[in-house]
């Protein structure tokens, strides 16, 4: 098929799937109550994997929103939604739980996908195990990358702390470090996974998305500001049901949806974002519990000693999963 006339399909489906009531719905649209507000502010970053909520702009106008705002964020999103400069964001799972340790104002509302996490070693390095009195660059001391592989690393009976020498500094780039050879392994996400990937460089000895118990999880999940939740129930349902109805665009027309992410300028390269799209799960939101994720991340979290939270204090508090409960019904997953 030309390439137009799948472009035109893809904006077809998309339009449609946000201007139309749920074949199964158990209200339309137009039977549910007004949105609070008609502004809605998402963050930005480089990471392809945040594509359903880039994807759903025009399924949130469908839905009411008539100011979507994008604000160009760096990582972790985490911080943005505590603070409340953007209203909802996908995050990862574990710099979520480390902001709401810390008092961040976020309540988590789904879970996204699966994967996108990938481990790189230089030679020599050919399991997390290996990485035991290695080099490993990362931003800060507590940074996501940081905390993930210190997860990893404490999963397998290493000390993440005394058995990886960490490199640190403002002004520390990860990945030309280990580019350069001066670090023996990276942690990234696409586009820089795929970046290395392309180039050929080094080994990938993890990849959260097939390796387990990291695939049995959400990478990434859906975080919101507390206060927006709180005063704009139907504004946050809403949200939700556009962003997963994205998601499930972005599982079942990879390639439609990679376009869309570079004509709308969220990312440059069509063909990293077709990658990311096909090999990451964007269809298990349906299936597994996001309480599992908040279980399993935060029990890691506490063991080295990341967070103070129970999982089950985060649970009760930090947590709401009507919203999510409601769009399956209606999605009859």
């Amino acid at each position: 098929m030309p390439t137009t006339q799948t472009r035109r399909r893809f904006l077809t489906t998309l339009a449609a799937a946000g201007a139309a009531s749920f074949t199964h719905a158990r209200r339309t649209l137009a039977a549910e109550p007004p949105l609070e507000t008609t502004t809605l502010r998402l963050a930005k970053t480089p990471d392809i994997c945040g594509a359903p909520q880039y994807l759903a702009e025009q399924l949130l106008r469908a839905e009411g929103f008539a100011d979507i705002l994008y604000i160009d964020v760096p990582n972790p999103t985490a911080d943005w939604i505590g603070r409340g400069e953007v209203d909802f964001s996908f995050g990862f799972a574990s710099a979520l739980l480390m902001a709401i340790d810390s008092g961040a104002p976020i309540v988590i509302l789904a879970g996204l996908h699966v994967g996108c996490v990938e481990v790189f070693g230089n030679k020599g390095i050919h399991s997390i195990a290996d990485l035991k009195g290695k080099r490993v660059a990362v931003k800060y001391i507590g940074y996501t990358p940081h905390v993930l592989l210190s997860i990893m690393a404490a999963q397998i009976g290493l000390d993440p702390v005394n058995d990886i020498h960490w490199i640190t500094g403002s002004d520390v780039d990860p990945m030309q470090l280990f580019l350069d050879g001066t670090v023996d392994a990276f942690v990234g996400s696409p586009p820089l996974s795929l970046d290395l990937r392309e180039r050929h460089i080094g080994d990938i000895i993890l990849r959260s998305a097939v390796d387990d118990p990291w695939a049995q999880y959400f990478c990434c999940m859906l975080g919101g500001n507390l206060q927006y939740v709180r005063n704009h129930p139907v504004a946050t349902k809403r949200v939700l049901r556009a962003i997963l109805k994205a998601t499930d665009l972005c599982a079942t027309d990879p390639m439609n949806a990679a376009r869309r992410l570079v004509e709308g300028k969220f990312t440059p390269r069509e063909d990293f974002a077709v990658q990311t799209l096909s090999e990451n799960p964007y269809d298990k939101w349906r299936e597994y519990d996001p309480e599992d994720t908040i279980r399993f991340y935060a029990l890691r979290l506490r063991e080295i000693g990341f967070i103070k939270l129970s999982p089950q204090k985060i649970i009760a508090e930090s947590t709401d999963w009507r919203f999510l409960d409601e769009v399956k019904r209606e999605l009859k997953a």
